[in-house]
């Protein structure tokens, strides 16, 4: 017999319940069994939207939970939350029925520490930096010739540099590379597409240049651009490369390792390509002075012009002119070499003069006469001077001799001296047993001081006894 058989009447089926019902009994269930608990977790998704909750996910290595943390106790909370951090948080299991979602409303906050992904980011970014790998800082060309620009083709990010170099700089080069930004498969495509670009000798590292960016996300969804090989693959890049990943606030190991770092996709492309705007106006201003400049020096080669036209006289003027200067120089010459030749006429002639009267021969005769007479007068006075000379230094031999020390020395005196060569002028300078020097008129001898005295009837200074 069959189940199916229409024989057999069916069982009544059980009533069905709403969407609404199960999702309510769910949330009963949940805030009933749970209450209040504490969840220790990692950050990741932090978002602030204009109401002014704050929605976020709780994770670990295995499993995340959604979390909504309400304004009304969003405001009393005073821990950071970022992306990355470690937290403890207090609340009650929920569902938001409307969608079905299962959440955990928080009321509390604490800090609990660096989340296991931010420490791991820090020790690679610690170990990368010790090795050199954030070293890059080639200039950018500025405009480009050829922008390379690695993102996803359907992102935010291309549609806002596309907008930028469109308004700023409509005549950039651009080429989109696209691969996958976020994803296990994000970093070996980016890298992939880094070792080809390097590749092609058609790109000079002068003039193009490699932008790889996309837009905001979670720590997850950014984490393919802390990828080590990647940071190494931009370190060794050829071509220099610039890197604006996320929103300002996102710092990927990307950033370290690239030559410069744009804190959106969009600052990225206007620190890439100048302004036209701006260069439209500097071209205006640069032409203006050129027109000034250019009035001004017109202006002045006029006035001169001016000038030269009014000092400007007819050739014929000047020539006549000339001429007469000309003709008064030649005659000015004329009388000049005319005066100037009588001059020397006259003082030739009177040379001629001088010279008849006073021959040389005539000369050179009364010359030899006084020589003659000069040399009988000099033979004549030498022998006087010489006996005068004579007898002056007779005379000076005498006196020299009187008042020399050795005619005393000759009448019998006698100078006495010490060992030293110093003159004795006192028996009070000698001592008994002493050997003293006598220098006499022809020689000298030596003494021994046998006793002092002193002679009473004799001046102190002029002699002393032994």
């Amino acid at each position: 017999m069959s189940l199916f058989d229409p024989d057999i009447p069916s069982p009544t089926p059980p009533r069905a319940l709403s969407v609404s019902d199960v999702n309510r009994r769910a949330r009963q269930t949940l805030e009933r069994d749970f209450g209040e608990l504490w969840v220790e977790g990692e950050l990741s998704g932090v978002s602030r939207p204009g109401s002014g909750h704050v929605y976020f996910t709780l994770k670990d290595a295995k499993a995340q939970l959604r979390c909504a943390l309400f304004r009304a106790r969003a405001r009393f909370v005073g821990t950071p939350m970022r992306d990355g951090d470690l937290v403890k948080v207090r609340g009650r299991l929920s569902i938001f029925e409307p969608r079905g979602d299962y959440q955990l409303i928080v009321e509390a906050v604490q800090a609990a520490g660096v989340g296991e992904l931010l420490a791991a980011f820090e020790r690679l970014k610690a170990r990368l930096a010790e090795e050199g790998v954030f070293a890059n800082a080639r200039p950018l060309p500025c405009p480009p010739r050829h922008l390379l620009v690695l993102t996803s083709p359907t992102g935010a990010a291309i549609r806002d540099v596309l907008a930028v170099l469109a308004a700023r700089w409509p005549l950039a080069s651009v080429t989109l590379i696209p691969v996958p930004v976020q994803g296990r498969e994000a970093a070996p495509a980016m890298i992939a597409a880094l070792g080809l670009l390097n590749r092609q000798q058609a790109l000079d590292p002068a003039r193009d240049a490699i932008l790889i960016t996309r837009g905001g996300g979670s720590l997850e969804d950014l984490w393919a651009f802390n990828d080590e090989h990647l940071a190494r693959a931009i370190f060794h890049s050829r071509l220099p490369v610039i890197s604006a990943v996320g929103h300002e606030v996102d710092v990927t190991l990307a950033d370290f390792a690239a030559d410069a770092r744009a804190p959106t996709p969009s600052a990225a492309a206007e620190q890439l390509v100048p302004d036209r705007h701006d260069l439209d106006r500097r071209l205006a201003v640069l032409a203006g002075r050129v027109r000034r400049a250019t009035q001004g020096r017109l202006d002045r080669e006029g006035q001169r012009l001016d000038h030269l036209r009014a000092r400007l006289r007819h050739p014929d003027e000047v020539l006549a002119r000339q001429r007469t200067t000309l003709a008064q120089l030649e005659g000015r010459l004329a009388r000049a070499m005319q005066g100037r030749l009588a001059t020397e006429r006259r003082r030739a002639h009177h040379l001629r003069q001088r010279l008849a009267a006073h021959p040389p021969g005539r000369q050179r005769e009364q010359a030899a006469q006084r020589l003659a007479g000069a040399r009988d007068r000099l033979h004549a006075a030498m022998p006087r001077a010489l006996a005068l000379h004579r007898q002056r230094l007779a005379a000076v031999a005498r006196e020299l001799q009187a008042v020399s020390p050795l005619a005393v020395l000759g009448r019998g005196y006698a100078i006495l001296e010490d060992d030293q060569g110093q003159v004795i002028r006192r028996a009070g300078e000698t001592s008994p047993g002493q050997t003293v020097t006598a220098r006499l008129g022809e020689g000298r001898i030596e003494l021994e001081v046998k006793r002092q005295g002193v002679c009473d009837n004799l001046p102190r200074s002029d002699s002393s006894s032994t």
